[in-house]
This record gives C-alpha cells, sequence and structure tokens, in this order.
C-alpha cells in the first residue's frame, strides 16, 4: 500500500436536492480555475448531467464517485487516481446529506462518502423566504452526525446582501459555523431544470458557457476562496489500495476497435467505463449518430450510451447508414452494448409524447414509449438470466436506471431473450425482469459502473478480440 499525493478537496453538500449544489460547485470551480488552480472534479452518485457543467467549468472530465456500486476501497483509489495530478478536488454530493440508498443507512450518501473521503463538508444553504430560521438546516445536520468535518456554510437564493449577511450572523451565533459565501436569487445564476435534473449544458435553450463565466465571476467576488481552499488544504491523508495491474494484451496485438455512440443524443457514460475498456486493449472510436455518422468499417464492436434520444428522435430515425451498419454488425456476431437511451434506440421504434412514432434500429422486438411520469428511478441488483457480453449466470451485478419511457414488446419474448432479473435495494422490493440479450447484444435500461468488477471489462474486451479475430 502507497500513500498518494494528499489531494486537497472539499465536499458540496445540502439537506435536499435543489438547494444549488451543482450551481456552487461549479462556481468554485470556474473561480479557482481562474486562479490558476488545476481542479479535478467529482460527483456522489450515479449522476450524468451534473458533471457535465463540472467538466466545462473545469477543462477536466469529472468523476462518479458511487458508494453502493462500488466498495470502500474502490471508491477511494477511483479518487485518488482520478486527483494526483490536481491541485484541488471539488465533490458535489448526492440529494440531501444522509440521502443513501436506503432508508435505514445513509450507505451510498454524500455523508458517507465524505468520511471515506475525509472531505471536510461545506453545506449549501438555500434560504429563500428564511431569515434566522436559516440556521435550523446547520444545526440539525451537525446534531444527525457530530463528529463530521462541516467547516463552513455557503447560503444560496438571497435576496440582498443585508438578508445574506443576517443569516450569515444567526448561523453562527446559533450553531458556531461561518458562511464563506453566498449567491442571490438571479436568473443568470441559474441552471435550468428538466425531469428530475437540469438542461443539458448542450442544450440550445442557453449559453453554458456565459452561465458558467457568470458563476465564477460571482464566486470571486462574493466567496471566500482563501478560505475554501486553506480548508481543502487540511483535509487528511488518505492511503488507496495498490490497484492490480490490467489484463491486457501485447503492445504488437492488434487491438480491436470499439465504437462509441457520443454525442448531444448519447453523452451518459461513467469514464472509467471507457478506460477501462482501454486498459483491456480496446481502441475507442467515437460517432455521432445525430449527425449522420456510423461505425467504421473497422469496428468490432459498438456501445451506446445513455441520453436523450427523444429530443433527438428526427435525425437518429432518418440515419439508415447507421442502422444499415448495426445490423450488419449484429448479423456478424459483432458485441453490441446499449444502456437506457441506447437500449430505446435499438427498439423497432420510438414514440414521442406527442404519440409520434419514430422507426429506430429494429435489432430488439417492440417500442418504446415516451411518457410524462417517471418510470423507473433507483438502484437495481442485477442477476444475468443468460451469459452475455458483461458477465455469466451467478454473478450479481449493480446498476442504477432512470427514465421517462417504458418498453413495449409486440411479440411473446423467449426466456433465454430475457437479460437481467432485477431488484431495488428496498426489503420490500419485488423482482422484476429487464432488458434483451441475444448473442452478442446486450441491452437494457440499466447503467453499470465497470470498475465494480475487473471482470466485466476484461469480458467485454474478450469478446471484441474473438470478433476481430474470427473476421481476420
Amino acid at each position: 500500500m502507497s500513500t498518494a499525493p494528499n489531494t486537497a478537496r472539499l465536499m458540496i453538500a445540502a439537506t435536499g436536492s435543489g438547494a444549488g449544489k451543482t450551481t456552487v460547485a461549479t462556481a468554485l470551480i470556474a473561480a479557482f480555475r481562474a486562479r490558476g488552480v488545476t481542479v479535478q472534479p467529482f460527483k456522489c452518485g450515479p449522476d450524468y448531467i451534473d458533471p457535465t457543467y463540472h467538466s466545462l467549468a473545469a477543462g477536466r472530465v469529472s468523476r462518479n464517485l458511487d458508494a453502493w456500486m462500488l466498495e470502500e476501497a474502490q471508491l477511494v483509489n477511483a479518487f485518488c487516481r482520478a486527483g494526483a495530478q490536481a491541485g484541488l478536488a471539488i465533490v458535489e454530493g448526492v440529494m440531501g446529506l444522509f440521502d443513501g440508498a436506503g432508508w435505514d443507512s445513509d450507505q451510498g450518501s454524500t455523508a458517507h462518502i465524505a468520511r471515506l473521503l475525509k472531505a471536510p463538508l461545506v453545506l449549501v444553504v438555500d434560504i429563500s423566504g428564511a431569515a434566522r430560521s436559516a440556521a435550523i438546516a446547520v444545526a440539525g445536520c451537525k446534531q444527525l452526525e457530530p463528529e463530521m468535518d462541516l467547516r463552513g456554510v455557503i447560503l444560496n437564493h438571497a435576496g440582498s446582501q443585508a438578508h445574506a449577511d443576517g443569516c450569515a450572523q444567526a448561523i453562527l451565533t446559533l450553531t458556531g459555523v461561518p458562511t464563506l459565501g453566498w449567491l442571490s436569487r438571479d436568473a443568470k445564476l441559474e441552471i435550468p431544470e428538466r425531469h428530475l435534473g437540469l438542461l443539458l449544458p448542450k442544450a440550445e435553450e442557453f449559453d453554458t458557457g456565459k452561465l458558467i463565466a457568470n458563476l465564477g465571476t460571482t464566486a470571486r467576488e462574493q466567496f471566500n476562496l482563501d478560505a475554501l481552499l486553506r480548508i481543502a488544504r487540511e483535509a487528511k491523508p488518505l492511503i488507496p489500495t495498490d490497484r492490480p495491474e490490467p489484463v491486457t494484451t501485447s503492445r504488437s496485438a492488434v487491438r480491436p476497435i470499439l465504437a462509441v455512440a457520443r454525442d448531444e443524443a448519447f453523452s451518459f457514460y461513467y469514464p472509467e467505463n471507457l478506460e477501462l475498456l482501454e486498459e483491456q486493449g480496446v481502441e475507442l472510436e467515437f460517432f455521432s449518430p445525430i449527425r449522420g455518422e456510423a461505425p467504421s468499417g473497422t469496428a468490432s464492436g459498438v456501445y451506446f450510451g445513455g441520453g436523450y434520444p427523444e429530443l433527438h428522435a428526427s435525425a437518429l430515425s432518418a440515419n439508415a447508414r447507421l442502422w444499415n451498419a448495426l445490423r450488419i454488425l449484429h448479423e456478424r456476431g459483432a458485441p453490441i452494448y446499449a444502456e437506457c437511451g441506447g437500449f430505446m434506440v435499438l427498439t423497432e421504434g420510438l414514440e414521442d409524447t406527442a404519440g409520434k412514432f419514430w422507426p429506430m434500429a429494429g435489432s430488439i422486438p417492440g417500442r418504446v414509449r415516451m411518457a410524462s411520469k417517471l418510470a423507473a428511478l433507483g438502484y437495481r441488483r442485477a442477476k444475468p438470466l443468460q451469459p452475455n457480453l458483461l458477465t455469466l449466470p451467478g454473478a450479481t451485478l449493480r446498476g442504477h436506471e432512470f427514465h421517462y419511457s417504458r418498453w413495449e414488446c409486440n411479440v411473446p419474448l423467449d426466456a433465454d431473450r430475457v437479460a437481467w432479473e432485477t431488484q431495488g435495494t428496498r426489503p420490500q422490493a419485488k423482482a422484476d425482469f429487464e432488458g434483451f440479450v441475444r448473442g452478442n447484444l446486450l441491452a437494457s435500461y440499466l447503467h453499470f459502473h465497470f470498475g465494480q468488477s475487473p471482470l466485466l471489462a476484461q469480458r467485454f474486451a474478450a469478446k471484441l478480440r474473438d470478433h476481430l479475430n474470427e473476421r481476420s
């Protein structure tokens, strides 16, 4: 075991969703970057949208830290590897401070991850409509976990400087916790929302670059950045476990190419999934389905991540080149892996909320129908019912799903075509069946973090090599 560089770090938390964690985290990242600090961003939990704002502000890819999908040592190792070359790590929490995978523990919560990372914690407090009562949230957090390293608060949605100052004084007097900055109720500092999350940064509805610039400028003016950096540097050292060497092919071996769909419709990927595949000797080739692109003729497989394909249904439906290439690859037995949005476009078609049907790949029977209400959200334990691209029966993977569509299969599905038996984390959760498998095609609404087991990327890469060798 070896001690990694002690990366300065801060955990940005709140008592619930909607308080402004992403706004504050992005503001801090932008402000410190403007001061010449190399900032490595992180997001707790399985969120894909918030990290895109971090990445744009930092100029570095934001990483997910998920204490439910990853073991504790795996999470600490992932943090240390990604943060080793940075001067500061900003970690945005998930939901409320103590909200985890279940009702009876804080596993997977912001508090849990803060303990694992020994990260000083800054609490974002929404003070809209509050005065002295703003101290309640801070006092409650301290009472629930007295040993927590709560070092300060940042106030959000202040009506004025006087409002912020008054709340700051009340919080300090009643709890002893200092205020390290504040943001006003200002449209130029707000990130628009869609569904249960924020609007994607590349959406045409607003200017992301201007928003991040405004946040960075405001943070430099209204946050005590010197105090925040000093607190971050006081974080206690972390000791990661040694990482096993990846099993890869020799340098002289031909590397299989995996075509990865990546654009505004398919942007939800864990960076580690792609990196772990590269460590297994896989070469990544990115293409944009909404811009009429398709995998090259040298690709040995395809990976469709999640995203918002329903917002780009017209462009996707019109990409006959892609669907023809996919059909040929599937007929040849090439590995094809799809998560959530990727699963949606591999069906026969997508029906949008207006009732319009958009033909898609047709690799999976049935259609997906968009709805205005949430169809599924939460962690899932997944047991494979057949051998698939990632694993074999007998294993149990940990995944997550979040979607507003439902798959409606129009034909009876043979038992050997069902990919997973799934179950939520709550004790009363019933078992369900999820996804589609046929040969080397694996698709479902589930997102998996490959960091939970080295076997996932190894098996996927082996399938790609097998297909490459068969074609040679």
